[in-house]
């Protein structure tokens, strides 16, 4: 009984910081998927509206914090362009200030339809 107790005692730290980091990774992909669906709302509104700031009014419905470029308008049926970048802080506890806050970034394009 005495040997097992111990053996979880080492273990157990490692065990939580690899969780830790796991849920950290996860957190980073989230706010990348978050940083994408922002591109694509506002690249579809830029599509169909030719006020670049609605397009990045849609995106930061999706994404507040997110800094959001609008392509200048072209004619019907050419491509416009949205590119959205967001700074991650990475806090959680006990592992955030081992990872690098990265610059999450996202493009996407869309035909202007009207």
């Amino acid at each position: 009984m005495g040997q097992s107790t111990v053996e979880f005692a080492l273990l157990a730290p490692l065990l939580v910081f690899a969780v830790m980091a796991l849920l950290q990774v996860a957190l980073v992909v989230r706010s990348q998927l978050a940083v994408e669906h922002a591109a694509r709302e506002a690249v579809r509104v830029a599509s169909v509206d030719p006020d670049s700031g609605n397009a990045r009014a849609a995106g930061h419905r999706v994404l507040p914090a997110a800094r959001i470029a609008v392509g200048v308008r072209p004619e019907i049926g050419a491509p416009i362009s949205v590119d959205v970048s967001f700074h991650l802080v990475t806090d959680l506890p006990l592992v955030g200030s081992l990872f690098p806050d990265p610059d999450l970034r996202a493009h996407a394009v869309m035909r202007a339809e009207r």
